[in-house]
């Protein structure tokens, strides 16, 4: 295979490493958000059981794909970060604070501490998914690059359209855990997410009508593919089956359904980022440094590919298993320990 072929291969892994990293972590960071309306204890203990066996697991693609990009694409690496990092640094810091209060708040006696933990709980996955959306528009709206190295300010990141994809990621997050208890749990808390999600939807849908319209006016090569010939006929498909995917979820949550929320909810997520790899392919780094520009030599390539070929299928068994042993509602009163 050529150097290109392999890069190309590696974009692919990467992309799907930041893809299941989305929808999988996100609906336990949306679970996390809905603390802030969630007052009662024993609910909230029932809404953190059910993603206690698979939250872990969830992040190792964000590992993989951070790995990936550092072994891969080197270049991509040190543009990224320096342009980047109070929103990475930002996005770890939420994930400790958030990983510190999951374990703790299951073991602190007093009412005071148990609150502190649930607040560091909420604000951790807030702080995270906000980090993850101005992480997002910050590379879509382009980075300054001079001779191969980052060329622009300390905020550059921080834009209108930056804020509007954090705001944007917040919300749709919560929907997906706001679907994610509507799947696993029962009784009033199952109802109230259901509730919740339903006004989710239609947020978290008018934000990515917001965002699609304003991302192709940040690069050329967008808008020749949203709107350009032969570009629409890859990217038009997109919103009519989001469309449709959201009527299935109308259908699904007015009638009660338990998992077509969810399905539809991780469907759209998927679709959302299907567009992004559309829009940006071939660029690793908008507007103009390549997937082929920033790839390592050949021989790199194909060392990281193979621990690869072995890590993956792993990752992928091992969190179908967990989804498999810890399927089914989630009772009130139950543990983690």
């Amino acid at each position: 295979m050529s150097t290109e072929t392999i890069a190309t291969i590696w974009a692919g892994l990467i992309a799907f490493a930041v893809m299941a990293y989305v929808v999988l972590d996100g609906f336990d960071l949306g679970v996390g958000m809905l603390f802030a309306v969630e007052r009662g204890a024993e609910d909230r203990d029932t809404m953190v059981n059910s993603i206690a066996p698979m939250w872990d697991g969830n992040e190792t693609w964000l590992v993989l794909g951070g790995g990936g990009l550092f072994g891969v694409f080197p270049l991509a690496y040190a543009v990224i970060m320096p342009a980047l990092y109070p929103t990475i640094l930002g996005m770890l810091f939420g994930l400790i604070f958030r990983g510190v209060a999951f374990e703790f708040r299951f073991r602190t006696e007093t009412e005071r501490g148990r609150k502190l933990w649930d607040f560091s709980f909420f604000g951790g996955s807030t702080l995270a998914a906000l980090c993850q959306g101005l992480t997002l528009g910050g590379l879509l709206q382009g980075i300054h690059v001079v001779n191969r190295q980052y060329a622009g300010g300390w905020f550059d990141w921080l834009t209108p359209f930056t804020v509007l994809c954090g705001i944007a990621v917040v919300v749709g997050y919560a929907w997906l855990g706001a679907c994610w208890l509507v799947w696993r749990t029962e009784g009033s808390l199952q109802h109230r997410a259901r509730r919740q999600a339903q006004v989710l939807a239609w947020a978290t849908l008018a934000l990515i009508v917001a965002v699609s319209l304003w991302t192709p006016f940040l690069n050329a090569t967008f808008m020749h593919r949203w709107f350009g010939w032969p570009g629409i006929l890859l990217t038009s498909p997109v919103p009519i089956l989001i469309a449709l995917i959201a009527l299935g979820f109308h259908i699904g949550i007015t009638r009660e359904h338990h998992l077509t929320p969810f399905l539809s909810a991780l469907a759209v997520f998927v679709l959302c980022f299907a567009g992004l790899g559309i829009s940006m392919f071939p660029l690793m780094i908008p507007p103009d440094i390549t997937i082929w520009q920033a790839a390592a030599p050949r021989a790199s390539q194909l060392f990281v590919l193979v621990g690869a070929s072995v890590l993956i299928p792993l990752i992928l068994t091992y969190s179908g298993l967990s989804y498999w042993v810890f399927r089914g509602k989630v009772k009130a009163g139950a543990h983690y320990h």
